[in-house]
């Protein structure tokens, strides 16, 4: 039996090998795609996103987090979840269904009304993994949700890839969200042991509505925060600037998710774990926190750093005002992963509320900031939202630290000597890269001098997380 740090570096591993892919296929298809399609194109899914993601988790509603807080869930738990969740998968894919007509109204485009029926076919689908995917991610069998996850992104990255090559546009993306949440459930269903019963007990669901229903009403805070730019670009500008937005959006997002995936794939569970023992519980906390700050600030200031040779050179000039916006929202980025393991330790102490009232805030002043300044430009609004984001990390260490005691001294201590060296070495390298006129060649070269850079100070600096990384890697290869 693996002792809970050997699931937890498992976990790390698996977590890291499932975003490498993911964001390694994502990257490949997602250049394959965009050199097909428009902006507009983009922007069409872009502005619908936010209602299907909502109806998602509201389908959800909270029960897979609560699931896994729960120190040994039984059977009764998961069948009541499975379905709850059906049940509301259903509700919520008829609502908006009726409501489609409305939200092309909107947005000003009556060809939105049966593309988003289409596209919100997969609530439905959702609705069918919440207790499999609950179960996986309890158990800690990160291997398994991986190479599920990863199956999942290669077909449905093939299928977009042939539709909009036979030019079904914005509706080869919509597919593209169907087949990866069908394919992902198919293999979730494949990976875990658990099957429901026909056994229709709700009981369970009011025992872990308390926690739920703060996690739900968070979630959809969430998914707002994400999407905001996208609902006001989408109403004041047209559908080609949502389209330049969200892809510069997405592309700082695959970033950031190759880190934030892998803390997240074992932080909530490893702390639910070590609830009894909150000085464990901080030792891992900073543990994690070394870890994302290593990986995350030389990654997305390096994407930064790159932004216009990476979009030019990738797909195409069409899509060169996406690069200025994502050098920015580079920066909001590399906080990210920082912020998710924060936030998680809060959640893994029962402190839902905590959770629920940091979001909710950060949604008012988002949403409040951004119709303030939509008159003032996509740049100003881009800045705003990064701004925000970066202040908001320390919001979240507040709470934290009320909770574990974990110093100021402690977090810059973690932190700082990262985020500085990652600056400084970006700053050299563009520096002494800028002459450079081949767009490909500055690239490549940014890219091969930045990273032996930081590489060498790290291995100067004898930084510890630096040595346990690559001792954890030789170990996987010698077995």
């Amino acid at each position: 039996m693996d002792s809970l740090k050997e699931k937890t570096a498992k976990g790390l591993f698996w977590g890291g090998m499932n975003n490498t892919v993911q964001q390694l296929l994502g990257f490949i298809f997602g250049i394959v795609t965009l050199r097909l399609l428009t902006p507009q194109d983009n922007g069409m899914m872009a502005i619908i996103a936010i209602f299907s993601q909502v109806a998602t988790v509201l389908q959800d509603s909270g029960f897979r987090s609560a699931l896994v807080n729960i120190k040994e869930p039984t059977h009764r738990d998961y069948n009541a979840v499975f379905w709850f969740n059906i049940l509301m998968g259903l509700l919520m894919y008829l609502i908006l269904f009726f409501c489609a007509p409305l939200i092309a109204k909107y947005y000003h485009t009556p060809e939105l009304t049966w593309f988003s029926r289409y596209a919100f076919l997969s609530i439905i689908l959702a609705s069918l993994n919440t207790a499999q995917s609950a179960w996986l991610f309890k158990n800690l069998r990160a291997k398994q949700q991986a190479k599920a996850a990863m199956i999942a992104v290669l077909l449905s990255g093939i299928v977009c890839i042939v539709m909009a090559w036979k030019g079904f546009a914005y509706w080869s993306l919509a597919t593209q969200g169907l087949v990866f949440i069908g394919v992902y459930m198919l293999m979730n269903w494949h990976y875990s042991p658990w099957r429901p019963t026909f056994t229709f007990d709700f009981t369970p669901i009011k025992g872990m509505f308390r926690f739920s229903v703060k996690m739900l009403i968070t979630t959809i805070v969430e998914r707002v925060n994400v999407n905001i730019m996208n609902i006001l670009l989408g109403r004041y500008f047209s559908k080609h600037d949502v389209g330049i937005y969200n892809t510069a959006y997405n592309w700082s997002q695959k970033g950031a998710s190759l880190v934030q995936g892998m803390v997240a794939q074992v932080a909530q569970p490893v702390f639910s774990g070590l609830q009894d023992d909150h000085v464990r519980q901080l030792r891992v906390l900073r543990k994690m926190i070394r870890f994302a700050a290593f990986v995350s600030f030389p990654l997305m200031f390096g994407l930064s750093l790159v932004a216009e040779e990476f979009i030019v050179v990738t797909i195409t000039e069409k899509w060169l005002g996406s690069a200025m916006l994502l050098r920015v929202l580079c920066i909001a980025a590399a906080f990210s992963p920082l912020s998710t393991v924060l936030s998680q330790y809060i959640v893994s102490r029962g402190r839902s509320g905590i959770y629920l009232g940091c979001t909710s805030v950060l949604c008012a002043l988002l949403i409040g900031m951004m119709l303030v300044l939509h008159s003032k430009g996509i740049d100003t609004m881009v800045w705003a939202y990064t701004a925000l984001f970066v202040v908001w990390f320390f919001v979240w260490y507040f709470f934290v630290k009320r909770l574990s005691g974990y110093s100021l001294f402690h977090l810059f201590k973690d932190t700082v000597p990262f985020l500085v060296i990652a600056a400084v070495v970006m700053v050299f390298t563009g520096w002494v890269t800028d002459t450079v006129d081949s767009l490909l060649l500055r690239l490549l070269l940014r890219i091969f001098i930045a990273a032996s850079i930081y590489f060498i100070i790290m291995r100067t600096l004898r930084v510890k997380i630096l040595d346990e990384c690559l001792e954890f890697i030789k170990n996987k290869f010698r077995k």
